[in-house]
């Protein structure tokens, strides 16, 4: 019987791929980022860095969905759970994220009606149990969650609940690389792709990075052998001198991707622009909760404004996130912020670049 773990844990592979790079690596710098929080961990936990030769450097891009969630998110989160018919419904990494003054934590500590849930099912069946209480959902994370907050919401629509309603803050990912590349502030010679995100868009999404800025992509998995052999086929490419999109992750990861989770999306969300934690407003890289399904949009329910939030001036989690610098440069990193005491959000997440450094230690 196959062990589908240790398959892609076999130090001779690593090793096997490892040898590969140094054979076609060419005589040049090399950046290649990663835009997946689940990425840097393996690249950390597992010392691929220092599997590689010197040339090649690995950089820690946008790819935690609670990092890039925007300061203005939380505020109007919170703001919506001191409404004493409000129930704020959240995924538990989201509750510790600073806002301008506060946290979801801080203010469930003082009495706000906060709730932890597991799915946005759950918070759907929580309104469902309470019609007295407005519920709402808070939706962040990429391709990879909002099918599921969209099918939850095309079911409160099929049954009339009619106290449920969700904040979006879904984000896409093409955007956010597009805006990287076209900033210029951190040179990226090639994509480590995400997985989760590929899984339902398939790799097709990152096409026009490589028609229109030459810069190859290649989907990963996560385990060591996935990122070292994705590693090795994107050295190869610059080699060569060719830009392709190419699927690593094949055992997951279908060309098509998933289309029945394409269409809930589509059918339920359109695109808008929405602003990135610490990096900007980027152009349709939000998911905004089509007009047909608006009694369960929060914004419109409840005619909310979004103001503009204020980030600690001390946390370079934005400059982290578009890969400028390193949790090492923060000079708050291990002294004044910690996953005890999270002073930005990239210390918050599991995924979190400044959470990975600090359990994991340096590149």
């Amino acid at each position: 019987m196959i062990n589908y773990i240790d398959e892609f844990r076999d130090i001779k592979k690593v090793k096997y791929f490892a040898e590969r790079i140094k054979e076609v690596n060419p005589d040049k710098n090399i950046n290649l980022m990663e835009v997946c929080g689940g990425h840097t961990i393996t690249i950390l936990k597992y010392g691929i860095q220092e599997l590689l030769p010197g040339n090649i450097n690995l950089i820690s891009g946008p790819g935690c969905p609670v990092c890039v969630t925007a300061v203005d998110f939380i505020d109007m989160a919170i703001e919506l759970s001191h409404r004493r018919d409000v129930i704020v419904a959240t995924f538990g990494d989201l509750i510790r994220v600073p806002g301008t003054n506060s946290s979801l934590e801080l203010e469930r500590a003082k009495g706000a009606n906060i709730k932890i849930c597991y799915s946005p099912a759950e918070a759907l069946k929580y309104a469902t149990k309470n019609p007295e209480k407005e519920v709402v959902f808070l939706g962040i994370g990429f391709e990879t969650t909002a099918p599921s907050v969209a099918v939850t919401i095309l079911n409160a629509y099929s049954n009339k609940v009619r106290n449920f309603s969700v904040l979006s803050s879904h984000k896409v990912m093409p955007p956010a690389m597009k805006f990287l590349l076209d900033s210029g502030e951190v040179n990226i010679d090639g994509f480590i792709c995400p997985g989760h995100v590929s899984a339902i868009t398939g790799p097709r999404i990152y096409e026009f990075i490589a028609k229109d800025y030459g810069v190859p992509c290649v989907v990963s998995g996560f385990e060591p052998m996935d990122l070292i052999e994705t590693i090795y086929m994107l050295v190869l490419q610059i080699r060569e001198g060719r830009a392709k999109v190419e699927n690593q992750y094949k055992r997951t990861v279908r060309r098509e991707g998933n289309s029945k989770a394409q269409e809930v999306m589509s059918e339920v969300f359109e695109p808008v622009s929405v602003r990135w934690r610490g990096i900007a407003e980027i152009p349709e890289s939000g998911l905004k909760i089509r007009k047909k399904y608006s009694d369960f949009d929060a914004v419109e329910k409840f005619d909310l404004k979004f103001k503009r939030g204020m980030e600690n001036p001390s946390c370079i989690c934005g400059e982290i996130l578009k890969g400028v610098k390193t949790p090492l440069e923060c000079r708050l990193f291990k002294k004044v912020c910690s996953p005890e005491n999270p002073v930005g959000a990239c210390m918050v997440s599991s995924e979190g670049a400044c959470a990975i450094y600090y359990k994991y230690g340096a590149r």
